[in-house]
């Protein structure tokens, strides 16, 4: 059996890679060995990729909206777009729920040039700068001629001391952080130079999928009980985590929506922030 990726390349289905990803939904052993039989019974040979995340999230869904939620994050994160510039506030949000102060597109002089620094964090007296590399093809991957650029754009800084909330700082490490994956090159060329990366699948138990399912970090486009137009409303009223929703419920009134969607989207909203929340740092 094989499936077919978006660059149309073919590819051996994987049956412990789909069974991983179900688990992932939050489901219940029995319900995700279910889930698994229907969407296999329903392959076949050369089945495109987009289609059998269709027919597995909606199996999900007729359990639980919550579930099709997490299983549908990678295509959430690519909602954040076009443009990126939605990936990038969620970025910051999520350094801020690891205790970070952060602010986003800050132009910094540098040694030779003026540069615009996507994020910048401080926690304590840690600087940290952030490129952010917001990727819409699903299969997309960064290759090494971009954590090359960042690095010198962090040589450029890395001795000049700069002010933020307060305090005189020079720059601890700059990230580059993507939703898509990395080219192996990419990565040994960032770790042997010091520039931290963060992107869809790397590093271990530190990636995005990990951070955000272990810290319930949800971006509000993960609700499937919202179309995209009322979600593209709430990210333009700055509620861009599930959990910001939860925490001001009111902002669903400027939607115009019934009481009883109002009801379902505060339900998954609940039922997406029942994880266990992690304690290790991040960004360090």
């Amino acid at each position: 059996m094989r499936v077919k990726k978006n660059s149309g390349e073919l590819i051996t289905f994987d049956p412990k890679a789909l069974k991983r990803s179900l688990t992932k939904s939050g489901a219940k052993k029995e319900e995700v060995e279910e889930v698994f039989t229907c969407v296999s019974n329903d392959l076949y040979d050369g089945i495109p990729t987009k289609d059998l995340y269709k027919i597995a999230f909606d199996y999900l869904k007729k359990y639980r909206n919550s579930y099709a939620a997490r299983y549908s994050l990678k295509r959430a994160l690519r909602d954040l777009g076009p443009e990126g510039y939605f990936f990038e506030r969620w970025i910051g949000r999520v350094m801020q729920s690891f205790g970070y102060e952060s602010l986003n597109s800050q132009i910094v002089q540098g040694n030779a040039v003026k540069h615009e620094i996507d994020i910048v964090a401080v926690k304590d007296n840690r600087l940290i700068f952030c490129e952010c590399k917001f990727r819409n093809d699903e299969d997309a991957k960064i290759s090494v001629t971009t954590p090359m650029y960042f690095l010198s754009r962090v040589k450029d800084v890395q001795e000049n001391t700069y002010r933020f909330f307060g305090r005189e700082l020079k720059l601890s490490k700059g990230f580059l952080v993507t939703n898509a994956y990395l080219t192996t090159d990419s990565i040994n060329f960032a770790n042997y130079y010091g520039v931290g990366l963060i992107s869809w699948n790397y590093p271990e138990n530190y990636n995005i999928k990990d951070l955000v399912d272990n810290a319930a970090l949800y971006p509000i486009t993960c609700l499937t009980t919202l179309t995209k137009e009322q979600e593209k409303k709430l990210l333009e009223k700055d509620c861009i985590l599930v959990k910001d929703l939860i925490k001001n419920p009111s902002i669903l009134n400027d939607l115009n929506i019934s009481s009883d969607l109002i009801n379902s989207v505060l339900e998954e909203a609940n039922e997406l922030m029942q994880v266990d929340k992690i304690t290790e740092p991040f960004f360090e």
